[in-house]
């Protein structure tokens, strides 16, 4: 057998291997979402085709699907990138990977065929975690023959499959053989990055035999070692280069007191809050603008709670553009956001709002944490001015209008006590999550009521939603087309006036599943090949008198204007039995 015919569901006598040449919508060539209806359930949340037995079941992360930590119930390990190791039996793959790992995990012996089954182990290499799996031999001239060498095989090919990145091992003693001309073959069709490992190169006299591996078609070959460790440490960095970029760790549930970050401008009285919440000087407190440099922490005990409060330093305007000290000030102030949990984002109620302000508020916004606004030195506003305040609130806080809003003096402690409500509800809000079926049976009625606008002519579908995740809220719609960011807008509006998510950010994305054009799906093809007509042919209707094809979609319109009328003797667009224009 030749390496042409490698590829997965090439021929129908194959053994079926497991995940290879299935179909996978999205991603299999013949597939067309104009096959598939809606209605039946397989794109509702809950139904058979997404989240049922199908998907999540036994066969996906569930037993079966890899060894220890591969899948399952860690869902940490779930998130890491997958490095595949494949290559022929006995070029040290199992030795290779105990190198990586740092310790003797993998069973090793001097013989081919001690690994059998694709094994997963957790691996780290400069502070990035990734998953890497074992297999054994793969021989791909050994697949169809049906024996135990086969079923290895398959379980190699599987992996590679369904990897994010393959590291080929080969050994560079003997060369590149016709196994690894198959394998490399396969591997390039995959599309997934592929890192060749020469492996058995002991000494700098034995490190060009490396370079006729270049024949492989894969790139450039690394030259180690994996029984002394050469140069593993320049392979692994060739495979986080391979790797996809790391997502944003998900922010884990804290074991110790929720982190509160008091931002705010320069002199606004975060420092005097924060000594005043403590009950004594905690902090320097000065009229001078700019005092506070450190971000400080301390745990005072409020409402029966503990709560980690930080003072940071006042943001100023341009911020990047300071030196020295209050340059890195403000980065520091940064970093205690980041790690915080909710933000209280202190003003200054007896002065106008600025853009600084809302730049601070919108800052806090994008980086997804709860927020309260607290309007600072109320007692020095006037009766008049609080009624002007709050209109201008809430006419230049239109992105923020869902914070819960808390008027305190930090200098006399007014209202002080309102601050740790107001922090309990953004993060309430901040780990609301909805239920799936609630979520879509009110999309449902929401866009009944009132469905997306048309867009190019065409009006598209959502099909469902679903919330991918919480702090903040995340929630994602499958359309069949692009939603205006004013109907994402509207369906934000209309989402927290349902389910809340009061002091929290709420992003609303969207997942397209664009219908590709019928002429190109299998089943059409088939129908026109059993009427016995080209399907690579235009229809009759869409040519012009002589046989002529049309070049663009307003010939093919006039195309099929001049064949109406010469065989009904009516224009497009009037009923029978009415004159034509």
């Amino acid at each position: 057998m030749s390496p042409d015919d490698e590829t997965a569901g090439s021929s129908t006598d194959d053994e079926f291997v497991p995940g290879i040449g299935e179909f996978v919508p999205g991603v299999d060539e013949d597939y067309t979402p104009d096959d598939e209806d809606p209605a039946d359930g397989d794109y509702l949340a809950g139904g058979p085709g997404f989240g049922g037995p199908g998907f999540g079941g036994p066969g996906f992360g569930g037993p079966g699907f890899g060894g220890p930590g591969f899948g399952g119930a860690d869902e940490e390990a779930a998130e890491r990138p997958v490095v595949a190791v494949v290559g022929r039996p006995n070029v040290g793959k199992s030795t290779l990977v105990n190198r990586i790992l740092g310790s003797r995990l993998a069973v090793v012996e001097d013989t081919p065929g001690v690994t059998r089954d694709r094994v997963a182990y957790d691996a780290n290499w400069r502070g990035r975690l990734f998953t890497l799996v074992d297999t054994g031999g793969w021989e791909p001239a050994e697949e169809k023959t049906g024996s135990l060498a086969a079923r290895i095989a398959g379980q190699a090919r599987i992996a590679a499959n369904t990897a994010d990145a393959v590291l080929f091992v080969v050994d560079a003693t003997v060369g590149a053989t016709d196994a690894d001309d198959a394998v490399a073959d396969v591997l390039r069709r995959s599309g997934v990055p592929v890192v060749v490992a020469a492996n058995k190169v002991d000494n700098a006299a034995t490190e060009l035999t490396a370079s006729a591996l270049w024949s492989l078609g894969l790139g450039e070959p690394y030259p180690v070692s994996a029984l002394h460790g050469r140069a593993s440490g320049d392979l692994l960095d060739a495979i986080l280069d391979a790797l996809p970029e790391a997502p944003p760790q998900p922010r884990r549930q804290p074991s110790g007191p929720r982190r509160v970050a008091l931002i705010g401008r320069p002199n606004v009285g975060k420092s005097s809050l924060l000594n005043k919440l403590a009950g004594e000087q905690r902090v320097l407190v000065d009229t001078e603008a700019g005092t506070t440099r450190d971000p400080v922490d301390e745990l005072i005990e409020l409402g029966g709670k503990t709560w980690r409060f930080v003072d940071t330093a006042g943001i100023r305007r341009r911020f990047r553009e300071s030196q020295g000290a209050d340059y890195y000030a403000a980065l520091r102030t940064a970093g205690a956001l980041e790690v915080a949990e909710v933000a209280v984002v202190l003003v200054d109620a007896s002065q106008p709002l600025t853009e600084q302000d809302l730049r601070i508020v919108s800052m806090v916004i994008e980086a997804g944490r709860a927020l309260v606004i607290a309007f600072n030195k109320w007692d020095m506003v006037d009766e008049e001015r609080q009624h002007y305040l709050t209109r201008e609130i809430d006419r230049q806080l239109y992105n923020a209008r869902w914070a819960p809003r808390v008027n305190i003096s930090a200098t006399t402690g007014r209202h002080v006590d309102r601050l740790v409500p107001a922090i309990e509800t953004a993060l309430a809000g901040w780990e609301t999550r909805v239920p799936t079926g609630r979520l879509n049976a009110w999309l449902t009625s929401l866009i009944a009521a009132t469905p997306p606008p048309v867009r190019g002519g065409r009006q598209p579908k959502v099909l469902f939603a679903t919330q991918a995740g919480i702090r903040p809220p995340h929630v994602v719609l499958f359309t069949t087309g692009f939603l205006e960011a004013a109907y994402r807008r509207f369906v934000e509006r209309k989402l927290r006036e349902e389910f809340g998510f009061e002091g929290s950010p709420l992003k609303v994305s969207m997942r397209l599943r664009e219908k590709r054009a019928r002429g190109n799906s299998t089943r059409t093809r088939n129908k026109a090949l059993a009427r016995g007509d080209d399907p690579r042919e235009p229809p009759a209707a869409l040519c012009w008198p002589g046989g002529t094809t049309p070049r663009n979609p307003p010939d093919a319109l006039r195309a099929r204007a001049v064949v109406l009328r010469r065989h009904t003797g009516r224009s497009p667009g009037t009923r029978p039995g009415s004159l034509g224009r």
